[in-house]
């Protein structure tokens, strides 16, 4: 039996901005979506307001319910941008954030072996 590799300590240096924007992004638009319904019921609350009042909060409710997503999603991009600058930045000067990684065991994952290249000295005689 192998006894178990130790697990390399990776440091990660530098986060793309375009990409954590872009995946920010997505995050937050999810989360618009996830609220959107919220925004319907408050809106349908509103009928219970008095008649000078009750149109606005109604046509509110429902259009920020559809804008919701796509606010979120600007919003998100935006923040995961200039997170990933300040981050990269401050990477800089105290090196990143170390992370500790494992072999995953699960079903489904294709592992490939890396083919070795041993010096002449240490090849085995054929």
């Amino acid at each position: 039996m192998n006894p178990p590799l130790p697990r390399p300590i990776r440091r990660l240096k530098h986060i793309g901005p375009l990409q954590l924007g872009q995946m920010a992004a997505g995050l937050y638009g999810a989360m618009g979506l996830l609220l959107a319904p919220v925004f319907l019921i408050m809106s349908a609350l509103s009928a219970n307001l008095p008649a000078d009042q009750r149109g606005i909060f109604a046509l509110m409710g429902v259009g920020f319910s559809f804008a919701a997503p796509f606010l979120y999603a600007a919003i998100g991009f935006i923040i995961g941008v200039i997170g990933a600058a300040v981050y990269n930045l401050v990477a800089k000067w105290i090196g990143g954030i170390e992370v500790e990684m494992e072999q995953s065991k699960e079903r489904g994952l294709r592992r490939t072996a890396v083919p070795t290249v041993l010096p002449e000295s240490t090849r085995p005689a054929v």
